[in-house]
């Protein structure tokens, strides 16, 4: 079911979104707050011979801990210094078991799987708790803290995301000058926001099906959650509108991705009923790099799943 814009009509929509005066202000408090100690690894057997890996902690927004997987190729199989993936996950997901998520390390990268903070207990198992509590939300994560900037949930993620990035950048094996930012629906969201904050830590950005993305038509359109817990909170809240749509400005993916520099590859999927095509080309339209997008024409939210990996092997070994 096509159920938003026409694609010829969503390729050039570029919707006059409010961008905060404070904005670099309000990020710059926020990733000063990154916490200072260094990553704690933990060689771990995960039952594989081609890939080496290890249990991460790192301290994310407030020092707060921040788990993680990092999966190397196999001694054997390194020479020289390594790209790297740092891998973030869609709505409550985590970064799994430590087998689940090696294509990238299979393929020669340095690959960080990173916990959303909080979130881990539905399609994928997390380890990272989130000590923050918050104001009346709904049920899930897109409204909590949503009465104000500074205790948006989102706020937290994103900078605990730009921590992670440094920590795989730092890393001994690692080439800091080749690290990419990749993530699909919520993971999407975030890998282009990290690069619009850390625009000179990141090679580039593969962001696939985001969620995150003008979130006044995702409120108005999208026809599941998680943006329906938005719709929810706004039907109970009925004086808050305005108030909500302010703080969800200092995070939207269509405001932040104006402040990115690195190549890009996009999806979007015309039938996602999740996060709806029109939002991703509002975010993908004011990108600030070079960017590409490809467009699946007959899926729903997994986008172009393998097909689009097999596009991304590409992609970044012609960069």
């Amino acid at each position: 079911m096509h159920y938003d814009l026409p694609l010829e009509e969503a390729r050039v929509y570029r919707p006059p979104l409010a961008v905060p005066e404070d904005l670099g202000d309000f990020w710059a408090r926020t990733l000063a707050r990154i916490g200072g100690a260094p990553p704690m690894l933990t060689r771990v057997d995960s039952g594989l011979v081609t890939v080496e890996s290890y249990d991460v902690a790192l301290a994310g927004f407030d020092g707060h801990p921040v788990r993680a997987w990092l999966h190397l190729p196999a001694e054997v199989l390194r020479s020289g210094p390594l790209p790297g993936v740092v891998q973030f996950q869609g709505y409550n997901g985590g970064r799994g078991l430590a087998h689940e998520h090696v294509l990238w390390a299979s393929a020669g990268y340095a690959h960080l799987v990173v916990d959303t903070r909080g979130q881990g207990s539905g399609w994928t198992t997390g380890a990272t708790g989130d000590p923050v509590g918050s104001g009346p939300a709904q049920p899930g994560f897109l409204t909590r803290g949503i009465g104000d900037p500074d205790t948006y949930y989102y706020r937290r993620v994103y900078a605990d995301a730009v921590a992670a990035l440094e920590v795989l950048r730092g890393h001994d094996l690692v080439d800091p000058s080749r690290v990419v930012v990749a993530g699909g629906s919520q993971g999407g969201g975030i890998s282009t926001s990290v690069a619009a904050l850390a625009p000179s830590s990141v090679a580039a950005v593969l962001c696939d099906v985001p969620f995150l993305c003008d979130f006044r038509r995702a409120a108005a359109v999208a026809q599941t959650d998680p943006y329906l817990e938005l719709v929810r909170y706004l039907a109970a809240h009925r004086d808050q509108v305005d108030r909500a749509f302010s703080t969800l400005s200092y995070f939207d993916v269509a405001v932040l991705g104006r402040l990115a520099t690195a190549p890009a590859l996009w999806s979007v999927a015309q039938m996602d009923l999740t996060c709806p095509p029109s939002t991703v080309f509002a975010a993908y339209n004011s990108y600030g790099g070079p960017k590409e997008i490809e467009v699946y024409e007959f899926n729903d939210h997994e986008g172009g799943a393998a097909y689009h990996r097999s596009r991304q092997l590409e992609w970044l070994a012609a960069l």
